[in-house]
């Protein structure tokens, strides 16, 4: 199906209304670019395909949306979220050094910039559709299936707001026009964050109800199910029960994600954790996923991320915070009394994941290995384009695909799907409710084990006998491992209240020196100034959004 552009006319206004439809005609004039509301609402195929695109949130031209599949465009940026906490730097900084050096204001978002005006366009650009929908001609099941998605992509604009910015504006089914009054306080008012949860979770109930367990193959992932509208309930549930939130009960978080378990549809994969976010065919772990197609817009990971010596950028380089945090194969810490990690050879019997997420000295990569280590290492300043040498010794090596070409990539750019809900997500929000609500039963254990000790993870089982605390740092752990760069971890420490202190701590690299065949391995501070305040915990609303409401918008506390 052919996909169609944007057909609503947008003006910044700020809030929800940053992008009211405009109706006046300035000129009796039948524009070549776009499609007439009448045209979209007399046509179900026209209507449809503008649902799809409001799951892509861009205006694209024909020519870019012509054989772009639908799915949200957040994954692949080149800095990642990973590089806002303790998972990675960006390099080259791509505004994010500000955020993490707890700089960022109002008039300076950094790459947060656009997620306050993005989701309200999004919404009201719903909303419009949704009002609507009666009125074009289709079957009763068509209309069912639109009316669950774009119920399933509000409550996602919604979650994106409700975790970045706590209390939301709630504008309901209104669709505003610039000729409407928008004066009133009313309009800019926020909702607590219990009532911006309660919204989208009922939106999501609905949707549930009217969405399918599968889409045909044409629209397999990037298109809303019952699987998907169920998994984000149950992340906002989580995110409701935990101490940042304190907007719901761990029993509820535990119920809603049992709720997906309990669809025997999904299972985690079982090609390898590495193949896992390369593969999209036969892949029963991704609940929903941006598929990418060839020459769709997408961001090139392998030259984005890769070594310098291979001619790529650098890109989100994972900081030593982070490998740190690695076990070893026997399931010990590399801190812990007897581990069996060795400091002059740190590398070596660590969790496969390590292996499958890292590169490092010496790693193998391409048909050759890793060299990190100076004088003369080839992915060191010493090597080739050092002006993109990983500032913490650690390259990115998951979601890359060593099958695409780093030089000169652009022609099949952007194949990896990018994976938003996925099984191993489920039981760990699983794990962690029901561990909250009633302690390590026999539940937990199953599981976190199970993603433990997956297909080529194989890690051993948890323990006998943990505490409640002792399995809440386990679980919390391999959240860090099993979901790292997934958008996870900014989130978790915040939601955990936890971030004052892991995002106070320096942002740690590695310097390695050889003489001969041997290796001297010291920890470095990779990036200085790191600094967290709690009114971090919130992003602060940009200041032309606060602007453009006449002031009448809260921000919020510290900004």
């Amino acid at each position: 199906m052919k996909s169609i552009k944007n057909i609503t006319k947008t003006v910044a206004l700020g809030v929800l209304l940053m992008s009211a439809g405009c109706q006046e005609n300035f000129l009796d004039v039948v524009p070549t670019d776009r499609v007439s509301d009448a045209s979209i609402l007399s046509d179900s195929v026209l209507f449809e395909a503008y649902v799809i695109n409001r799951y892509m949130g861009t205006r694209l031209t024909d020519k870019e949306a012509e054989g772009t599949p639908p799915g949200f465009g957040r994954g692949f940026e080149y800095a990642m979220w990973s590089s806002l906490t303790d998972e990675s730097i960006y390099n080259n900084d791509d505004n994010t050094w500000l955020i993490q050096r707890g700089q960022i204001a109002p008039e300076n978002t950094g790459i947060a910039g656009t997620l306050w005006g993005r989701s309200y366009r999004s919404i009201r650009e719903i909303n419009y559709a949704l009002t609507n929908l009666d009125k074009v001609p289709m079957s009763a099941d068509k209309r069912s299936k639109l009316k669950g998605e774009m119920q399933f992509i509000r409550a996602f604009r919604y979650h994106d707001l409700i975790r970045n910015y706590g209390k939301v504006v709630l504008p309901g089914d209104k669709v505003y026009q610039i000729s409407d009054d928008l004066t009133s306080q009313e309009l800019f008012d926020r909702a607590d964050i219990k009532a911006g949860i309660d919204y989208a979770v009922a939106q999501l109930n609905e949707a549930a109800a009217l969405l399918p367990e599968s889409n045909d193959s044409n629209w397999k992932l990037g298109r809303a199910t019952k699987g998907a509208a169920l998994a984000l309930k149950a992340r906002l549930l989580l995110y409701a029960a935990s101490p940042l939130y304190n907007a719901g009960t761990w029993q509820q978080a535990a119920q809603a994600a049992k709720a997906v378990m309990d669809l025997n549809k999904y299972s985690l994969y079982t090609g390898g954790y590495r193949n896992l976010f390369t593969t999209t065919t036969d892949n029963p772990e991704i609940i929903f996923g941006r598929l990418y197609a060839q020459g769709a817009r997408h961001v090139c990971l392998e030259i984005a991320n890769g070594p310098n010596s291979y001619n790529a950028w650098g890109g989100n380089v994972p900081v030593q915070n982070l490998v740190d945090d690695y076990e070893m194969l026997d399931g010990s810490k590399i801190t812990d009394a007897g581990s069996s990690y060795n400091p002059a050879d740190p590398y070596k019997n660590r969790d496969p994941r390590f292996y499958a997420t890292i590169l490092y000295n010496d790693a193998p990569y391409r048909n050759s290995t890793i060299q990190t280590y100076t004088p003369g290492g080839k992915d060191s300043k010493d090597g080739p384009s050092n002006w993109n040498t990983s500032k913490t010794g650690y390259y990115l090596k998951k979601f890359m695909n060593d099958a695409l070409p780093i030089d000169n990539p652009w022609d099949i750019a952007g194949t990896q799907t990018w994976i938003y809900f996925r099984y191993a997500e489920i039981l760990l929000n699983y794990a962690e409710a029901q561990n909250e609500a009633a302690g390590p039963d026999a539940s937990v254990y199953t599981a976190i084990n199970a993603v433990r000790q997956r297909t080529g993870v194989a890690m051993p089982v948890l323990p006998a006998g943990l505490t409640q605390a002792q399995m809440r740092e386990k679980i919390r752990n391999e959240r860090r491992i099993e979901l790292a760069f997934e958008e996870h971890r900014y989130y978790d420490v915040r939601r955990w209240k936890i971030a004052g202190v892991t995002e106070n701590k320096p942002a740690y690299g590695i310097e390695i020196g050889r003489n001969g065949t041997a290796y001297t391995y010291t920890k470095k501070e990779a990036l200085t100034g790191r600094n967290f305040t709690d009114k971090q915990y919130w992003l602060p609303i940009p200041r032309a959004e606060i602007q453009a409401s006449n002031n009448k918008l809260e921000q919020n506390p510290g900004y």
